[in-house]
């Protein structure tokens, strides 16, 4: 795989030029657009990470968790560009002056830095980045964390506006999930702050100016927003036309709170395909068993007319999370959403995801020797080809006839799989989700109905091939 920096050159480009955008190397697939491509080539993208903005992480600690990823062979991250400082550890992107208030009009180089540096480490392990451009957390003071209290665009800590002009509030306690910040309401569609969204606008334009030189970037605009449509189609537009100018062709997507896919908050993604390139369905990742696949089903069904790649960017489930999700429901979602047609998928970091622990990297790893045997891209979900099932005990993608890939959620589960659309021999080829190894392997005789039982308690998976495959 070649490098992922762009060989385009951004400084050359004179001002007020439009360039024709490129075919980019990154961009859904041409025969099966539900998937990646990478310079022609399909790619699943499978990740995790132990935290959201890892660009904020210092050298030595991204290092060993890029490292750890790409050993895994995992190759996708999140980065929200948050700057909310919970490990203490983190940055703004505004220049602090010496009486403490920043400057809004002033960088602080080591935020860039940072998240140059990211870009460049990803690129070179070729690991794919999803971007979260504004994360509703960072401005809230909800459940005491006092984040808009210390923010540079709170008035009280800029030289840059005041509050009468900005219209902002000294405090914001609700969950973000209100929306009463009117930060996600300066567009000219919304209230017009003609204040504030020039300081938002020169935010993302920075944000551009490196991310553009990578090929390896999606963007999405925001961390599960319930706002107005319009802050994020607002977003859309202007990164697109600002990469167009620099002539570049890039992939957003919105992801939005409602845990209910067949919400109409969802279908202003998946309406929208000539704004949004792909679609982000993390929020599934609340449901479970059954409703978990069905509702994942139902989007891809929804998007079978004109598909784009579904990604699941926060894998939840971990043991003594809030949400009452344990380690077994995050491996769980992230091998249903595989087995369903995900085109990226990514652990969340603790203690709502398993983050890039021993369990995802195994997990990871089984993934990659199941793509190994049966790449994903050519086959479908087909649980119809199963009988003698119970609701959630197996799971099966399969292009009928060549390949049958099933997954087993630990419970030693035992069905029956229609292999009559198979003549003559099969390899059957276990793998062990929970230690990321090999298991035992056996020949099948297609033809019929085949009783198929997992090899034991934990989580596995069965990749099913023909002889010549």
């Amino acid at each position: 795989m070649k490098a992922f920096l762009s060989i385009s050159c951004l400084l050359c480009v004179l001002p007020g030029a439009v360039l024709a955008d490129p075919e980019p190397p990154l961009q859904p697939w041409e025969e099966n657009p539900f998937y990646w491509s990478w310079q022609g080539d399909p790619i699943l993208l499978l990740g995790g990470s132990d935290d959201d903005n890892l660009f904020q992480w210092p050298e030595t600690e991204l290092i060993a968790q890029l490292d750890r990823l790409a050993a895994a062979r995992g190759n996708v991250i999140r980065n929200t560009m948050s700057d909310r400082k919970d490990k203490g550890f983190e940055v703004y992107p505004f220049r602090q002056l010496d009486d403490g208030k920043y400057d809004l009009n002033q960088w602080n180089e080591e935020y860039w830095t940072r998240f140059e540096r990211m870009l460049r480490e990803t690129a070179k392990r070729n690991i794919f980045v999803q971007i979260e451009v504004w994360d509703r957390f960072d401005y809230t003071d909800s459940g005491g964390s006092g984040r808009w209290h210390i923010h540079p665009y709170n008035p009280a800590n800029n030289i840059n506006y005041s509050y009468e002009v900005s219209g902002f509030a000294e405090t914001y306690p609700d969950h973000p999930g209100a929306n009463k910040q009117p930060f996600f309401f300066t567009t000219p569609g919304q209230r017009d702050n003609k204040v504030v969204l020039p300081f938002q606008q020169r935010f993302v334009e920075k944000m551009l100016e490196q991310a553009l030189k990578y090929d390896h970037v999606l963007y999405c605009m925001d961390n599960e927003t319930s706002g107005e449509e319009e802050w994020g189609r607002y977003w859309a537009r202007f990164i697109k036309e600002r990469a167009s100018k620099a002539g570049k062709r890039v992939y957003i997507t919105e992801m939005w709170d409602d845990w209910n896919l067949a919400s109409s908050m969802h279908k202003r993604t998946f309406d929208h395909p000539e704004l949004y390139d792909f679609v982000d369905v993390s929020q599934n990742n609340h449901k479970k068993g059954q409703e978990h696949w069905d509702n994942f089903l139902h989007v891809r069904e929804y998007l079978s007319a004109n598909p784009r790649p579904m990604n699941t960017t926060k894998t939840y489930g971990a043991n003594g999370n809030k949400f009452g999700h344990t380690d077994q429901d995050g491996i769980e979602r992230f091998w249903r959403h595989l087995l369903a047609g995900a085109a990226s998928m990514r652990f969340h970091r603790p203690d709502s995801g398993l983050g890039l622990n021993d369990k995802a990297v195994a997990a990871i790893r089984a993934a990659r020797m199941l793509e190994s045997k049966i790449p994903l891209w050519t086959v479908r979900p087909a649980n119809e080809l199963l009988s003698k099932r119970e609701p959630n005990e197996a799971y099966v993608s399969a292009d009928p006839g060549r390949a049958y890939a099933v997954y087993f959620p630990a419970s030693g589960g035992r069905v029956k799989l229609d292999l009559s659309s198979a003549g003559g021999a099969l390899v059957l080829s276990w793998i062990n989700v929970d230690t990321g190894a090999w298991g035992p392997e056996q020949q099948v005789v297609g033809g019929s109905m085949f009783v198929l039982s997992a090899p034991g308690p934990e989580n596995w998976a069965a990749a099913i091939t023909t002889t010549k495959s």
